[in-house]
């Protein structure tokens, strides 16, 4: 992997084979649940220019991501529960690379999103420990991924809420702020 790849994938790209253990699940579950306090740590303490300050060059502000990732979210969390009442539902897309330039994401602090986050994990965190486990393979469809189980959609949010909150403590660690 060269610089720009790691910059772009710190904890490395996602990888999903579909075997999934009961170990492994729990495992993402815990993860999930850890998404917003872990991208609260990471910005701790952040001034607004830190704030404004790309995580890699071309990349998006370490306020897009926080915000990226309470609509990336809030996108999951809608879709595990379409795929949990309605048969193979076709979700839509978002444009994330347009979402982070409106005005409530180029501008916006940081805390109503993380707030946000807390509500949101914490919903599908109850959620998600309250199916049983072959609930993991009911799944939607994805325009441009296809057929997605809900153990796919969880691996996808661990490693996502992971990989975002390194691409802030990366870009703190290279700055040594």
């Amino acid at each position: 992997m060269d610089d720009l790849e790691k910059s772009m994938y710190p904890i490395g790209k996602f990888e999903y084979d579909g075997n999934v253990s009961p170990e492994q699940r729990q495992q993402r579950i815990d993860e999930l649940a850890q998404t917003a306090a872990r991208l609260r740590n990471a910005v701790e303490g952040l001034s607004d220019t830190q704030l404004d300050t790309p995580y890699r060059p071309g990349g998006w502000t370490v306020r897009q991501v926080v915000h990226h990732v309470a609509d990336a979210s809030m996108n999951g969390f809608i879709r595990a529960k379409l795929a949990l009442t309605e048969q193979q539902p076709l979700v839509k897309t978002f444009e994330e690379n347009d979402w982070v330039e409106l005005a409530d994401t180029k501008q916006l602090p940081v805390e109503p999103s993380l707030k946000m986050l807390e509500g949101i994990h914490e919903r599908m965190d109850a959620l998600l420990r309250s199916l049983p486990p072959e609930s993991f393979s009911i799944a939607f469809r994805h325009p441009d991924s296809g057929l997605n189980p809900l153990d796919r959609l969880l691996a996808y949010f661990a490693w996502h809420g992971k990989q975002h909150a390194a691409h802030i403590t990366s870009l703190r660690q290279r700055e040594g702020w």
